[in-house]
């Protein structure tokens, strides 16, 4: 699948959008528990060495509250590689034992719309919609991706007008009456960040042709304030976006380091992804965050919040792997005690 390899690179020249590409340490399954407090001293104090009777059984695992499907990066158009791929991820998802609770959307479901004229994304919008509609029977969550929002890209100001520019399209098609909002599944709170924004880079500056930035606007931010404020301290959150609030991946994803310092852009990464942390820091029930963008699987934990970047279901494109991970989504496991763990499932393979 090598010589199929599509760099994001050339897939955003390619499309009018110039993006990029990386790649990162893959991990999945792994569980990631909450620090106790007094655990070896409870240990410690087992002292006794009287055998345990025959009768006592070893403690049975917990299990979780819930279960989600992450899909993300599913990049439909009308091709029979897209619409195919995706009916066989879908399928894939619903087959699964034990079952999921429901599917979780992080965005770019259609190839691109950046710079796509308004009958071409119609037709992916349709391509995407039939299938789904046909494939799926789970309740599912969606964000929208840079890839959903239609004609940044082209720099016509006339489009402007139009009320599907920008982010209207995306709403539309998805059902969704705003790009950010919360939910509650088992004993967990979602909360959804809109984190594609016009770009803030001014025209000399590196990477000044991709027309967003990944952050939040100052009026999403106090929404997001507000929302953690408003969750009690003991119910567990999971942030989710498109774009990764963190990342390690993305350094890795092209040459960004031949200028002799590491250049990402804030394209690639939350360029807010300072404030994000510092409003986290102070919530410690904030567990997770759940993003796709880049293509590859990737987990950090980083002071008690697990950042995991969750593939492509796409892969490259529909081109093969990307950086060597295949077309894939992940299982989430989320547990009453704010842990999860997460497994990829490539669903294509025998």
């Amino acid at each position: 699948m090598n010589e199929h390899h599509l760099s994001r690179r050339a897939f955003l020249l390619a499309s009018g959008a110039s993006l990029g590409g990386l790649v990162a340490a893959c991990s999945g399954g792994e569980r990631t528990p909450d620090e106790t407090a007094g655990t070896d001293a409870q240990a410690g104090a087992q002292t006794s060495t009287s055998p345990a009777p025959a009768s006592i059984s070893p403690p049975t695992a917990p299990e979780p509250v819930l279960r989600l499907a992450h899909l993300t990066d599913m990049h439909v158009d009308p091709t029979e590689a897209a619409t195919a791929g995706f009916a066989r991820a879908l399928r894939h998802v619903q087959a699964l034992e034990p079952h999921v609770d429901a599917i979780l959307n992080t965005g770019d479901c259609i190839m691109e719309s950046l710079s796509a004229d308004r009958s071409g994304t119609q037709a992916q919008w349709d391509a995407f919609n039939r299938v789904l509609e046909a494939e799926n029977s789970l309740p599912i969550y969606h964000c929208i991706g840079n890839h959903d929002v239609w004609g940044w890209g082209l720099g016509d100001a006339g489009l402007e007008s139009d009320p599907l520019f920008g982010k209207a399209f995306a709403l539309q098609e998805l059902g969704l009456s705003s790009p950010y909002y919360t939910f509650d599944l088992g004993t967990w709170r979602f909360i959804v960040l809109d984190s594609t924004h016009p770009s803030i880079l001014n025209r000399s500056a590196p990477h000044a042709n991709i027309p967003y930035t990944g952050r939040l606007d100052d009026e999403q931010f106090l929404w997001l304030q507000q929302q953690l404020a408003a969750t009690p301290p003991g119910q567990s959150v999971c942030i989710v976006s498109h774009i990764p609030i963190l990342s390690a991946c993305e350094l890795l994803d092209g040459p960004n380091e031949e200028s002799g310092n590491w250049l990402v852009p804030g394209a690639w990464i939350h360029i807010d992804a300072r404030r994000l942390w510092e409003l986290f820091r102070g919530r410690p029930n904030v567990r997770a965050c759940l993003s796709g963008h880049t293509h590859q699987h990737e987990l950090i934990d980083y002071h008690s919040v697990t950042y995991l970047s969750n593939g492509a279901v796409s892969g490259s494109w529909w081109q093969g792997d990307y950086l060597g991970f295949p077309p894939a989504y992940v299982v989430v496991s989320f547990y009453a005690d704010g842990s999860l763990e997460s497994t990829i499932v490539v669903y294509d393979e025998a």
